[in-house]
């Protein structure tokens, strides 16, 4: 299993965002020149962010992104739930879609939920700002 890109470059908005000070801004150019990531991506990216409230976007000449609530309140599993699309790491998982001759005797599915509960359970425990717990290294590497 892997997760998209998309996925992926969310998380690192929101921990560039929780390493900057107390309400210090952030703009995407200086995301995307951190992470050598394409502003058009960082943009859908950020807008999907601020829909779900988790990004608050300032508009205008002094403007830029911050977090809109807490480190501490932002639950990585529901990030990651929420970016993703798609948990079917087989065929069978998807209704409708199994043609395995072996689905009414295999165990197979049944053993990859539970690796899977146990992903969401551990992703569950943590916030970005668990994330975080080393912000001066971390800001050291972004050269922030």
């Amino acid at each position: 299993m892997q997760l998209k890109k998309y996925t992926d470059y969310a998380l690192r908005v929101l921990i560039f965002c929780a390493t900057k000070e107390d309400n210090e801004l952030s703009s995407i150019k200086e995301i995307s020149h951190t992470f050598n990531i394409s502003d058009h991506h960082l943009r859908k990216i950020v807008y999907e962010l601020n829909k779900i409230e988790l990004l608050e976007t300032i508009r205008g000449r002094n403007g830029g992104i911050r977090l809109a609530k807490p480190a501490s309140e932002i639950n990585v599993g529901t990030v990651v739930r929420y970016m993703e699309n798609d948990f079917s790491l087989l065929e069978c998982f998807e209704k409708g879609t199994d043609h395995c001759v072996i689905s009414p005797a295999c165990k197979l599915k049944h053993t990859l939920n539970q690796a899977l509960k146990a992903f969401w359970e551990v992703l569950q425990e943590y916030t970005i700002q668990d994330l975080v717990v080393n912000d001066k290294e971390l800001r050291y590497l972004m050269g922030i």
